[in-house]
C-alpha cells in the first residue's frame, strides 16, 4: 500500500457551504449582518457621534461662559464644579457617612451627610481607588460619563417615540439650554441620575424588563426621585400585561426591582440611626425639606411676583410655570405614558416639596418631558431657524447657570 502524507483535510467555508446545497445559509463565520442589524449597528454610531458632539459643544460653552464670569482673585472654575453639595458628596467618598443623628450645640438635630443618597459617592471613591487621582476630580469624572450615557440613552429614546431630528434637538436642549444644566458638569448626581432613568426607560420600550428593572434599582440608591421612575415602570408593565392579555412575570419582577433601591438605603439610615424615619427627620432638619402639597411653592410665585424685586425668584418662578406648561403641553394622545408618568411626577416632587426655590430649576433638569413639545416644534422648523433657536437657548442656558453659581449668594 502506498504511503500518504497527513494533511489538514478540514473543508473550507465554500465547500461546506456546496456540500450543504445552494439553498443553505452560509455559516456563521461569513454570514453577512441582517439589514436589521446593521440599521441597528449604524443607528447606535449615529447616536454615538451626535451624543459626543452635543456633550462636547454644550461643555465648552458652559465652561467657557463659567470662567469668563469667575473672579480673577476668587474661586477657580475647578472649585465652582466642586461646590455646594459636591463637597459633601465628596467627603461621603472620602470618609464615609456620619455614624447616626447630628446636634447642634444647642442640642437641636441638624442636617448631616445621610440625606444624599450613595451610589454617586460610591462610584467617586471607588474610580478614586482604581486610579489614584484625587476624590474630587474622581467625582468629577463620574459625572461627565454619566452625562454622555444619559445623552446617549436619552437619544436613543426619544428616537423611538419621536424620531432622530426630535431626538437630537432635545439632546441639545437638555445639555445646553436649561437653566441649570451646568450641574450636569458639577459633582451633582443628576447626570447619573438622569443617566439611569432613561436606560430604565429605554429598556422598559425594548422589554428588556430585567435589565430595566436593575436599572431602576439603582436609580434608588442614587435619588429619592426615583419614586418618578417606579411609577413609569408600574405603567410599563400594565401595558405589557394588558398587550399580552395575562400576567407576565419579567415586567413585575421589573416593578419589584424598582421598588427595592430607595427603601433599602432609607432602612439602612433608619437602622443606622435607630429610628424609622431618621432620613425625613435629617432632611426636614437640615434643608427643611418635607411634602407640603406645594403650598410653599405657591407661597414663593406670591412673594416673586408681589413682594420681591430681585431677579432670580422672578426668573425661577417665570421658568418653573414654563416647565409646568410645557409638561401640559408633552400630554398628547400620541405620548408614551410611561415617560408622561416620569416627567409629570418629577415634576410633582420637586412643586410639592418645601425645599430651597432656587435649587428647584436643578431638580427638574432630570426630567426631560417638558423639553419635548419645544423639541418637536423645532424638529419641524427649517435648518437655519433651528439652529438659531438652540444657539441663543444654549447660551442663555450657559450664562444663566454660570450666574447661579459665580453671583448668587446661596446654593444650587
Amino acid at each position: 500500500m502506498a504511503d500518504h502524507t497527513q494533511t489538514d483535510v478540514r473543508p473550507t467555508a465554500a465547500g461546506r457551504q456546496r456540500r450543504a446545497g445552494p439553498g443553505a445559509p452560509p455559516p456563521a463565520a461569513v454570514r453577512p449582518l441582517s439589514g436589521a442589524r446593521r440599521a441597528r449597528h449604524t443607528g447606535l454610531a449615529r447616536t454615538a457621534w451626535t451624543v459626543t458632539a452635543v456633550y462636547a459643544v454644550s461643555t465648552a460653552v458652559h465652561l467657557a461662559i463659567l470662567a469668563a464670569m469667575t473672579a480673577p482673585h476668587g474661586p477657580s472654575v475647578r472649585e465652582r464644579l466642586l461646590a455646594w453639595d459636591a463637597l459633601l458628596y465628596i467627603s461621603i467618598a472620602e470618609d464615609g457617612y456620619p455614624a447616626g443623628f447630628t446636634y447642634q450645640e444647642n442640642g437641636e438635630l441638624s442636617g448631616n451627610n445621610l440625606a444624599f443618597f450613595p451610589l454617586f459617592p460610591l462610584l467617586a471613591r471607588s474610580l478614586h481607588r482604581l486610579t489614584g487621582v484625587d476624590t474630587g476630580t474622581a467625582a468629577l469624572v463620574v459625572a461627565h460619563l454619566s452625562l454622555l450615557a444619559a445623552l446617549f440613552a436619552v437619544h436613543r429614546l426619544l428616537i423611538r417615540l419621536y424620531g432622530p431630528r426630535t431626538a437630537t434637538v432635545a439632546v441639545v436642549l437638555l445639555a445646553g439650554a436649561q437653566p441649570m444644566a451646568l450641574t450636569f458638569l458639577m459633582a451633582y448626581s443628576e447626570a447619573l441620575f438622569l443617566a439611569l432613568a432613561a436606560g430604565s426607560l429605554l429598556a422598559a420600550h425594548r422589554r428588556a424588563w430585567l435589565t430595566a428593572g436593575v436599572i431602576a434599582l439603582l436609580a434608588g440608591l442614587t435619588r429619592p426621585a426615583a419614586f418618578a421612575l417606579v411609577l413609569a415602570l408600574v405603567c410599563a408593565a400594565l401595558l405589557e400585561i394588558r398587550r399580552v392579555g395575562r400576567p407576565a412575570w419579567r415586567p413585575v419582577t421589573a416593578v419589584v426591582l424598582a421598588c427595592a433601591g430607595t427603601p433599602a438605603y432609607l432602612a439602612w439610615v433608619g437602622n443606622r440611626s435607630g429610628q424609622l424615619n431618621a432620613w425625613f427627620e435629617i432632611q426636614e432638619a437640615g434643608w427643611g425639606t418635607h411634602w407640603d402639597f406645594g403650598a410653599s411653592f405657591v407661597d414663593f410665585l406670591g412673594g416673586a411676583f408681589l413682594r420681591n424685586d430681585d431677579w432670580v425668584p422672578l426668573s425661577t418662578a417665570v421658568l418653573l410655570l414654563a416647565a409646568v406648561f410645557a409638561t401640559v403641553l408633552a400630554w398628547r394622545r400620541d405620548a408614551w405614558p410611561p415617560l408622561l408618568v416620569y416627567g409629570t411626577t418629577v415634576l410633582v416632587l420637586t412643586l410639592g416639596q418645601s425645599n430651597f426655590y432656587h435649587s428647584k430649576l436643578r431638580l427638574l433638569i432630570p426630567a426631560v418631558l417638558f423639553l419635548v413639545p419645544l423639541a418637536q416644534s423645532l424638529a419641524r422648523s427649517r435648518d437655519r431657524s433651528v439652529v438659531a433657536v438652540l444657539t441663543a437657548a444654549t447660551l442663555f442656558g450657559s450664562w444663566y447657570g454660570a450666574h447661579m453659581l459665580t453671583t448668587w449668594r446661596y446654593a444650587i
